[in-house]
């Protein structure tokens, strides 16, 4: 663990919508929650997609995710619990386990698969798409495993333990940083009676999903399986959590992008001329 310096923040965001997820299922047949869809795609830029997976019935979710495309954004698998394999066109190879992390550029084109590595037990898991800027939507792809003990984490005197998977909290540097959408991405247990607070600048979208227990923004609560989208307030420097019960929870930030955001299933870019050429280099194999 990591030593933190706690700040202390001025005034923190509300929240200014609830979101329950729509049960849906993805790949070869896995079983997921979509918390974020096309529709939030522009209020929550540059984030594009949030699912959440969890079950301990194999049915759920042994089939995976066989080999598919992207095309113009970045993905990042958060994995609770599980194993999966991660193979793609671009050569690399890893096996993502409790704890660990993914980071995926898919920039001009890969073909990826995503394979459970078990056949019972408990998956559990997040996979966020951060969207890519037009100067970098056709960079070379890129990957990296982090497992469970290389990404950061600090606990408070309060007892809350976070782990710092991108950005930075509380003096903690996490993971991955990236410099144009600045993303934070933090995973947070709070203990029941405790409070956090960290700093996120104003000029992010963020959001809240509690993945056990509730959370208390303000006023508002936040009930298990349920985004909190967080208010854009110029003097709003974070944001402050509590806790009445034991709460787990992801707190996710970036920098909004701005720019028109076209998608196409697995493909994600800024005109509708481009969708159609990654269309055709799919289709003819040069994707990847």
């Amino acid at each position: 663990m990591n030593t933190a310096t706690l700040e202390t923040l001025q005034q923190s965001r509300t929240v200014e919508r609830i979101v329950e997820g729509v049960a849906t299922s993805d790949g070869a047949g896995v079983s997921l929650t979509r918390v974020l869809s096309g529709k939030l795609q522009h209020r929550l830029d540059p984030f594009l997609m949030l699912d959440a997976f969890g079950s301990d019935d194999p049915d759920d979710y042994i089939a995976g995710f066989p080999d598919h495309p992207h095309r113009g954004f970045e993905t990042i698998t958060y994995m609770l619990a599980g194993r999966m394999r991660h193979r793609d066109s671009a050569g690399h190879e890893g096996l993502l386990e409790n704890g660990g992390m993914q980071w995926m550029i898919a920039g001009r084109g890969a073909i990826h698969s995503e394979i459970p590595q078990q056949e019972n037990g408990l998956m559990e898991g997040f996979q966020l798409w951060l969207n890519l800027p037009a100067q970098n939507k056709m960079t070379a792809p890129w990957y990296k495993d982090f497992p469970s003990s290389e990404i950061p984490g600090y606990t408070t005197g309060d007892g809350v333990t976070v782990r710092v998977i991108a950005g930075s909290s509380n003096g903690v540097a996490g993971a991955m940083t990236r410099e144009i959408t600045e993303p934070l991405y933090l995973d947070i247990h709070i203990p029941a009676g405790a409070r956090f607070e960290t700093a996120i600048p104003p000029s992010h979208n963020a959001f809240v999903y509690v993945y056990r227990g509730k959370v208390k923004v303000g006023d508002t609560q936040v009930e298990t399986r349920r985004m909190g989208i967080l208010s854009n307030a110029a003097e709003a420097d974070g944001v402050s959590l509590a806790a009445t019960a034991d709460a787990r929870l992801i707190l996710v930030a970036g920098k909004p992008l701005n720019e028109p955001i076209v998608q196409y299933g697995p493909f994600v870019m800024n005109t509708q001329e481009e969708i159609n050429q990654a269309l055709e280099d799919y289709r003819n194999g040069k994707l990847a």
